[in-house]
C-alpha cells in the first residue's frame, strides 16, 4: 500500500466525525524489546478529542493500577488505536507516536468528558501518522445498550398510540351500531 502511494497521513472532517463519535478504543502499544500489549479505552462519546490537526487527546481515567501502556510508552512512543463502530460495522486503524502527560491539571480538565463520573490519572497525546479504514467483513453488528432502549421505547409508545386508535375506533363503531 504505501508503494501505490494509498495510505491516508491526514485526518479528514469525515474521520473527525467518527472519532468524535467512538465510546470505545484499543490502545496498542509494544515495549523496547518489542514485547505486544493492547488495552481498551473507553467513555461517553466525545471522549477522544480532536486537539490539532492529527493530534487527538484523551483523558486516562483511573484503572487497573498496572500501568503497562504507560510503561511501554516510556520506552517506545510508536502506538496504534483501533476504532470499531459496531452498529455500522466500521473500523479505522490509527498509527503514530503516542505519550502520556501527568501533571497538566488544565489539559486533563480540557479532555474531561462534561457530566461523566471518572477520575481521569492523566492525558493521553496520540499523533497520528497514517490512518486506514477496513472493509466491515467479519465486524458483528452490535448496538449500544441506550440506542436499544431508545428504539424500544419509541416502539413501545407508538404500540400504545396505535392500541388507543384500536379502542376508539372499536368504540366508534359499537356505537353506530
Amino acid at each position: 500500500m504505501e508503494s501505490n502511494g494509498s495510505w491516508a497521513t491526514q485526518i479528514t472532517p469525515d474521520l473527525a466525525e467518527f472519532i468524535a463519535r467512538q465510546t470505545s478504543v484499543f490502545l496498542a502499544t509494544a515495549n523496547a524489546s518489542g514485547q505486544p500489549y493492547i488495552q481498551h479505552r473507553g467513555g461517553p462519546p466525545g471522549f477522544l478529542k480532536l486537539l490539532d490537526g492529527n493530534r487527538i487527546g484523551f483523558a486516562d481515567f483511573k484503572g487497573n493500577r498496572q500501568f503497562i501502556s504507560a510503561g511501554n510508552l516510556a520506552e517506545n512512543p510508536k502506538a496504534q488505536l483501533l476504532l470499531i463502530d459496531y452498529s455500522t460495522r466500521e473500523r479505522i486503524k490509527l498509527w503514530g507516536t503516542a505519550r502520556i502527560v501527568e501533571d497538566d491539571a488544565a489539559l486533563v480538565e480540557s479532555l474531561m468528558p462534561p457530566n461523566y463520573k471518572a477520575i481521569a490519572e492523566q492525558a493521553l497525546i496520540f499523533d497520528v501518522v497514517t490512518w486506514d479504514a477496513n472493509c466491515p467483513q467479519h465486524i458483528p453488528q452490535r448496538f449500544e445498550a441506550g440506542d436499544v432502549a431508545a428504539a424500544l421505547e419509541a416502539r413501545d409508545r407508538r404500540i400504545g398510540e396505535l392500541e388507543a386508535e384500536v379502542s376508539r375506533l372499536k368504540s366508534e363503531m359499537i356505537g353506530r351500531a
